[in-house]
């Protein structure tokens, strides 16, 4: 045995024995201060080698010893917090890899509440406040690790990563601001810059260490949820000291390199959210996704494809650094192919949500403005092949949402791709979206990082800021031949002609009769136009004249094409067949609905036989219905100031009226609506069954199970809104019970439009048919439609399905609620 072990070892002995008995407290203060020597903190310290011993294994003992003696009795042995100030420096003086333990080991072996438990929290708040959990890693970071993962430092990882989930434990409610999660994890990430930059110092010197723990420790933090805290904290000092300096650099990258594999995900998420741009990244990461191929699945696969929850500014980053090098830009070509693969796939378009959809779109935007026109010369057939299936797939679509994002990225990517090669144009409106998609088609700035780019444009919109400032507040000298002196109109007043009209050659038809031969025959196109413009109010004003040649003003309505450029010319026909339907509901609707399933017809004329009847159920169903203003374009002149002075002297008249007469009470100075039928009872079968009764039957030009997707959900948008307007008509229960069959054919249709219209006609048939006739005649149907419901609100790729079907849920739930009380009653 060696010499210096025994000497240590009888010490040891006799002063845990006088700790753990004595009662006196000279006799603790003189025993401490002799063990104190081992810690190099006396006057005269023990040789190195007794002190290496005692650390290494007598120091845990002697803590366990100083735990076990806590007490108020204890400490108050020697006056003013001698012993106190003198038991808490063996914690935080003493090996901190084994106070760290026995502090952890002691809170949870503690009674709750206690004593002890408190004053070794408090104890522990002034360990991590001291900064000796920097202490704890950098001591595990100089250890040459054997090639098993050591048990000691497999307990200080948990201890260290899952130290406020343990106090918070044990101290519930009166747990310390340290040991919050929030205030925990943001000091661990200043702390392992710290050990960070003594490890840097260190292979300055020519030291050997490993930075194995750190990664051990980050990985396991940011598996617990905690990237935001602790990255928020490093990635920043990281920023800054890899700008300039390749050592670091290289720390950096061996820090993320060490990870485990089950926390490379969490971390490297983690960090693309933290970092500011590529260049960051490209820093803090190196080549890693060269080097594992769970980060290069992470960076190249999951984040891309599998989950579409992070920001714009993150793809750009992460696409950024595949970008950054020569050796990473090869995965960004297989990205991009991947990518357009998956944006041209049917079957993804069909299930995949809309915010995926864009997702991926943005992804590939991204890819082709990193990528030049040589890198992209070998793939461009499969590139383009891929790209012209995703753009007829969408414009396939029902959604318009859909269909336009197809548009803006096949206008973009077909640039890209093939520039020598006829550019496709598309003719849409420009949203939010699609803007931000023709944005990050533009190459990305050449500056450095973000705050470079904004500061070089700085400079410029402040001088063009000055310049126009200059040119409005200075006059600005004048070309020669200018001067007032030479001949010039720009002095003489314009004369106002606001209130001129346009003269017309033709005279406005006064019957509805006329209308008609006009819009069939008559080849005078201001005639025809004047025809258009007057019919609406002709309709109206003369219902029975309109009767009279209902079905064949509205089949001349129907097949009415735009033969002059008539502003407003589908708003005039669509109001003017509202009108007809409207006057004469049952012969009109019969021939509507049965054009709608009739040969020859185009899909805008079979669309717009539905958008009809919806407006004219719409009109007939409003209480209290009176005749419509006529919108017949702008009056006549000659109309125009009789009616004005009609309105004039019935106004001044009924003011006078008013001011001379004597009221002795004041009633309501408003009459409400008179009561009056819903017109659209004795009409609403016209409507809706027979275009319910042959969606099933496919013609040779019109197939709705088929291609025709678009027709069909306007078909069930509008058999949900026929039933809406429906409610407490005779014939509703009839109507829900077939609309119900109807929603049952369909009710897996791949289409989101389709199925958004299905979910809303249940919501119809819920409100418009009564509880108890729909608990009596259509209980089955409710019971197989609940779990359907339930299933679409959990799983439907679309968001508006899902929020429909939730709709719809709680309609059920509330209608077994209001029925529940009447049968127990």
């Amino acid at each position: 045995m060696d010499p210096g072990q025994s000497a240590v070892l009888p010490t040891v002995r006799e002063a845990l024995r006088t700790l753990s008995s004595s009662e006196d407290g000279d006799c603790i203060l003189s025993t401490l201060g002799s063990l104190k020597r081992y810690l190099g903190g006396a006057e005269s310290p023990a040789p190195p080698g007794e002190q290496e011993e005692f650390a290494r294994r007598h120091f845990s003992d002697v803590l366990r010893c100083l735990v076990g003696r806590l007490s108020p009795g204890w400490l108050e042995l020697l006056p003013d917090g001698q012993l106190e100030d003198l038991w808490a420096s063996f914690f935080l003086e003493g090996p901190a890899d084994q106070a760290f333990l026995v502090l952890m080991e002691s809170i949870e072996g503690a009674a709750s509440p206690s004593f002890r438990l408190m004053k070794t929290a408090q104890l522990l708040a002034r360990f991590l406040r001291a900064g000796r959990m920097a202490a704890v890693m950098e001591g595990q970071c100089r250890q040459r690790a054997g090639p098993a993962f050591p048990p000691l430092q497999d307990a200080l990882l948990s201890k260290a990563v899952g130290l406020p989930d343990h106090l918070g434990n044990r101290l519930r409610r009166e747990n310390l601001e340290p040991f919050l999660p929030q205030n925990y994890f943001p000091l661990l990430g200043e702390e392992i810059v710290r050990v960070l930059q003594a490890l840097v110092d260190s292979l300055r010197g020519g030291w050997d260490c490993s930075v194995s723990f750190l990664s051990q420790v980050l990985g396991k933090a940011c598996v617990h949820g905690r990237q935001k805290e602790i990255l928020g904290v490093l990635v920043p000092r990281l920023t800054a000291l890899t700008r300039a300096n390749c050592l670091w650099q290289r720390v950096c990258w061996r820090l993320v390199e060490c990870v485990p594999d089950r926390a490379m995900e969490a971390l490297l998420t983690g960090l693309v959210e933290a970092a500011l741009g590529p260049e960051v990244l490209s820093r803090l990461l190196g080549n890693l996704v060269m080097k594992s191929k769970k980060a290069q699945f992470v960076m190249t696969r999951k984040i891309l494809f599998l989950q579409y929850r992070y920001s714009t500014p993150m793809l750009q980053s992460l696409l950024g650094y595949l970008a950054m090098d020569s050796q990473r830009r090869p995965l960004l070509i297989q990205v991009l192919k991947e990518l357009l693969e998956t944006w041209g796939s049917s079957s993804a378009i069909r299930h995949a949500s809309l915010p995926q959809q864009c997702y991926v779109s943005k992804a590939v935007l991204i890819c082709l403005a990193h990528l030049g026109e040589a890198e992209l010369r070998d793939s461009r057939e499969d590139l383009l092949a891929s790209l012209m299936a995703g753009v007829k797939s969408r414009l396939d679509s029902s959604l318009p949402a859909v269909r336009r994002l197809g548009m803006t990225v096949a206008e973009v990517a077909s640039t890209r791709i093939h520039p020598e090669g006829p550019p496709l144009r598309f003719q849409y409106e420009e949203d939010e979206l699609s803007r931000e998609l023709l944005a990050l088609a533009a190459p990305p700035p050449a500056a450095d990082s973000p705050s470079e780019a904004s500061l070089a444009v700085a400079p410029v919109a402040a001088e063009t800021t000055d310049r126009g400032s200059a040119d409005r507040g200075i006059p600005q000298a004048r070309p020669e031949g200018t001067g007032s002196d030479l001949d010039s109109d720009d002095e003489l007043v314009p004369y106002d002609m606001s209130g001129d009209r346009e003269l017309k050659s033709g005279k406005t038809p006064a019957y509805v009769r006329d209308c008609v031969e006009a819009l069939t025959s008559s080849e005078d196109w201001e005639r025809w136009e004047a025809a258009l413009r007057a019919l609406e109010g002709l309709i109206i004003r003369s219902p029975a004249a309109a009767r009279e040649v209902s079905v064949e003003l509205a089949k001349v309505l129907l097949h009415l094409e735009e033969k002059t450029s008539v502003v407003g010319f589908e708003g005039l026909r669509q109001r003017a067949l509202v009108a007809v339907v409207v006057t004469d509901p049952v012969p009109v609707a019969e021939y509507l609905t049965s054009q709608f399933y009739a040969l020859n017809f185009s899909l805008r004329q079979r669309m717009d036989i539905l958008d009809v009847l919806t407006l004219a159920a719409q009109e007939l169903s409003r209480p209290g219905r009176l005749p419509k203003t006529p919108q017949c374009g702008s009056p006549s002149p000659a109309s125009q100031p009789s009616s004005t002075q009609a309105s004039a002297w019935r106004a001044v008249v009924e003011e006078r009226i008013r001011s001379k007469t004597r009221r002795f009470t004041q009633g309501s100075a408003r009459r409400g609506p008179d009561a009056s039928p819903n017109e659209f009872n004795l009409v609403a079968g016209y409507f809706f069954f027979p275009l319910i009764r042959h969606f099933d039957r496919p013609l040779v030009t019109f197939d709705l199970l088929g291609e025709d997707q678009l027709v069909l959900g306007r078909l069930v948008h509008t058999l949900g809104a026929l039933m809406y307007l429906a409610v407490n008509t005779t014939v509703a229960v009839a109507m829900g019970k077939a609309l119900l069959e109807f929603v049952w054919t369909l009710r897996f249709h791949g289409d989101a439009y389709v199925r958004r219209g299905l979910l809303s006609a249940v919501s119809s048939i819920l409100l418009s048919v009564p509880a108890e006739r729909l608990l009596a005649d259509l209980p089955d149907e409710l019971l197989e439609a609940q779990p359907w419901l339930a299933d679409v609100a959990e799983q439907d790729p679309d968001e508006d399905c899902r929020v429909l079907a939730v709709k719809a849920l709680l309609l059920l739930e509330k209608l077994k609620g209001t029925l529940l009380p009447l049968s127990s009653s």
